[in-house]
């Protein structure tokens, strides 16, 4: 049965990696259970009103358990689907304050259902493949830069720098139990990784956090540094989950409350940003699990696309912002995840953690980090597949790679990529090789580059 539903011997794997694939994911990307309801409950609506932390939370593990399946099942492909961060910043600081939270997730379903139109009638994948196939390779370099990046900064080891834009640690210096453990976890993992050794990823997670957990209860230490989620045995380990947001949206009413121009800016900008996004973080996760076939195209990918859209509904419907497909996922594929069975595992603990949410505080960033920088170092092997010396497409691929994660955006990177791309390939005169759907990509991405100018003049 496992066979016929999820083609696993046509992918090369077994049930035990994508076991294996699919709780790495799960651990990666559980912070988001926490983290979401911390950066939907710290902001007002335009009445004043807060989103309380526990119908939140239950809202964000809900939309993602549904969403993940639904991707296991409809998309065969080991993307796991949570609420993603940015569009939720969006909802939060960008519409919340002009419209109620009602009518701010009406918009987040808009955008979804947005999503669906484009990927049903195949337009969002004619997209998909008019992007150049060394920029999609360009693409996986960046998002391993973007993950590598995130980890580092999760786990305290690169900050925020004084006089620089980052820097070594706190003061310029690898200080404290935290990033101790990060180290600990990343030397534990790339020794055991490239020792070809079963599970490393899982494995070195699960030590981290032993460590981390005996750290935090033998020392003094401020739980602060920790981040979002502390290290700590729980005391209890289940809590009752609360359903009170669920189905509390307004589809049209931020138009009237916030006006047409500011919430079309809002729904123009989700949309972009969870089309983009989710486009660089399949095809980037996908060339790194080697599902990209010779002609650069993903299998099943117009249902992929239509999941990715149905849980940008899911997440308004939810109130739980848009849900899309996690970067994170990348932990899994590096743990040996090929198909749509290792998002059953992660669907699966997505759901208990309905029941169980303390346990979701267990695994601190620390521990996690490690995995993202480890799988950005796998997925910088796909820059091999760059011609770097042509130059007409070695720039934007450049561009591609280091906007990604020197603005902390997998859209930014891929917009950079396809106007400069189109760019150069129109002043050297080969408008040939400039497919159309990539000058109405481009001139997208100046809007969006440009957003705030536009709505200024508007």
């Amino acid at each position: 049965m496992l066979e016929r539903l999820f083609e696993l011997r046509d992918r090369e794997t077994t049930v035990a990696r994508e076991v294996r694939g699919g709780i790495t994911t799960f651990m990666a990307m559980a912070y988001i259970i926490l983290l979401n309801p911390i950066i939907l409950g710290g902001a007002h609506d335009v009445t004043g009103a807060k989103l309380t932390i526990a119908q939140l939370t239950t809202s964000t593990a809900l939309a993602a358990a549904v969403s993940t399946l639904l991707m296991a099942f409809v998309g065969n492909a080991p993307f796991a689907l949570a609420a993603g961060l940015g569009l939720n910043a969006v909802v939060a600081y960008q519409a919340a304050p002009f419209m109620t939270w009602a009518q701010a997730m009406g918009l987040v379903v808009l955008e979804g259902f947005v999503i669906i139109v484009l990927a049903v009638t195949g337009l969002r994948t004619l997209i998909m493949n008019s992007i150049p196939l060394a920029l999609k390779h360009a693409i996986s370099v960046g998002i391993g830069m973007f993950i590598t990046l995130i980890g580092l900064v999760d786990a305290g080891f690169v900050t925020p720098g004084k006089g620089t834009p980052v820097q070594l640690g706190a003061g310029g210096h690898l200080m404290g139990w935290p990033v101790t453990v990060f180290c600990f976890g990343l030397l534990l993992m790339i020794v055991l990784f490239v020792r070809k050794t079963p599970g490393a990823i899982l494995i070195s997670i699960i030590a981290a956090t032993i460590v981390a957990v005996l750290v935090n209860s033998l020392t003094t230490i401020d739980q602060k540094t920790w981040g979002v989620v502390r290290p700590r045995v729980p005391e209890r380990f289940v809590a009752a989950p609360d359903f009170g947001l669920v189905g509390q949206f307004d589809l049209f009413g931020g138009f009237a409350t916030a006006g047409a121009v500011t919430a079309s800016v809002v729904l123009f900008t989700l949309v972009l940003s969870g089309f983009f996004d989710a486009m660089g973080t399949i095809i980037g996760v996908s060339d790194e699990a080697g599902l990209v076939s010779p002609q650069g195209q993903v299998p099943r990918l117009g249902r992929i696309l239509t999941i990715d859209g149905i849980g940008g509904v899911l997440g308004g419907v939810t109130s739980s912002s848009a849900n899309t497909v996690f970067v994170e996922s990348a932990a899994g594929v590096g743990e040996g995840a090929r198909t749509g069975l290792a998002n059953v595992v992660t669907g699966i603990l997505l759901a208990i953690t309905l029941l169980f949410t303390p346990l979701a505080a267990v695994v601190p960033a620390a521990a996690a980090a490690p995995a993202l920088v480890l799988v950005g170092a796998l997925m910088m092997t796909q820059s091999r597949n760059v011609p770097w010396s042509d130059l007409e497409v070695a720039i934007p691929a450049f561009l591609t790679i280091a906007l990604m994660p020197f603005t902390y955006s997998i859209t930014n990177g891929v917009g950079a990529g396809v106007i400069s791309y189109t760019l150069i390939k129109a002043a050297v005169g080969k408008f040939k090789e400039i497919p159309w759907l990539l000058w109405v990509v481009s001139a997208i991405f100046l809007a969006y580059f440009g957003i705030v100018a536009i709505e200024g003049l508007i």
